[in-house]
């Protein structure tokens, strides 16, 4: 049932919002944050391999895959991977789903309940696997990783105000009617607790989603940002068209 509802969903395609460069640096606390932002409107994706099924791995090999006409805006590290840069966790990509939801507690920040999902479909959603496991909403794109950071308004409860366990982190958070979408990457080491606390206190984000720390990496090709690191597993980023 899901596998058929996946593929339908693969035949729909968005209206793109063209924006020329959606990133900005926000400072928070005195540290600066680079948030780059999407609508439900505009052509938000993840990918992992190429056609050829070859892991795709960096933004700059993902940006000389674009088909002619398209640009990619950004790109992050889109959510947590196996040593073989596979999805530990949920994955689904033009609708296919490529790895089933993990629902139970586990290892390292992937199983730091509770985690949750990126969701593109008829909105943006980032949700409690759980619930989504429970719910089995509709996406064109998902993905997921751990921990939550934001839950309906509140913190992780495992979170530490003054953890000294800071890395550069990127995450993933949504305004409460689903339009918006913010991609957000430090640019000083945070712990998660700061982190949380930008998504819900500075952006207003309602639900929020760590993507990855210490390899995290931006492209914003119309910024010339290209930050450099080890090949990864899941990217999420946007598309515009020419």
């Amino acid at each position: 049932m899901w596998a058929s509802l996946f593929a339908a969903l693969a035949l729909v395609v968005p209206r793109v919002a063209l924006a020329e460069d959606p990133c900005r640096t926000v400072t928070f606390e005195g540290v600066p944050f680079t948030v780059c932002a999407a609508t439900a409107a505009d052509d938000v994706r993840v990918w992992l391999r190429d056609d050829n099924g070859r892991l795709i791995g960096t933004p700059g090999r993902l940006q000389a895959l674009m088909a002619p006409g398209e640009r990619l805006v950004f790109a992050m590290n889109g959510g947590m991977y196996a040593p073989d840069r596979s999805p530990v966790g949920l994955y689904v990509e033009k609708g296919r789903e490529d790895h089933p939801i993990v629902t139970g507690a586990g290892e390292g920040n992937f199983g730091m309940l509770p985690n949750g999902v990126f969701c593109v479909g008829d909105r943006l959603r980032v949700i409690e696997s759980r619930r989504f496991a429970a719910e089995r909403p509709a996406c064109r794109y998902a993905t997921q990783s751990g921990p939550m950071l934001v839950i309906d308004g509140a913190l992780h409860p495992r979170f530490i105000p003054d953890s000294d366990s800071t890395y550069i982190r990127n995450g993933v958070g949504v305004s409460p009617d689903g339009e918006t979408a913010w991609f957000v990457i430090s640019d000083r080491p945070v712990n998660f607790h700061r982190l949380a606390r930008f998504f819900r206190d500075e952006l207003g984000a309602r639900d929020a989603l760590y993507l990855d720390g210490s390899i995290s990496r931006l492209m914003v090709p119309a910024q010339g940002r290209s930050d450099f690191g080890w090949p990864m597993g899941p990217i999420v980023g946007m598309v515009a068209r020419d």
